[in-house]
């Protein structure tokens, strides 16, 4: 396999990482409990998708 003949410089790979980063998560508001929530996912906290309960939530005591 062919090999490097000489090494990348710092900058030239810092240049490379910089769009590594990783990016905060999009949320978006729960249109019934308004919470905070993944888009497309149900609510964790009232259970509710597109206006409509699919899933009994619990609750905590």
């Amino acid at each position: 396999m062919p090999n490097p003949k000489r090494r990348h410089s710092k900058a030239r790979t810092s240049t490379r990482r910089a769009h590594d980063a990783l990016t905060s998560q999009s949320l978006s508001e729960c249109p019934n409990c308004h919470e905070r929530k993944l888009p497309h996912r149900i609510c964790p906290k009232c259970g509710y998708y597109k206006g409509r309960e699919v899933l009994e939530v619990k609750e905590a005591k």
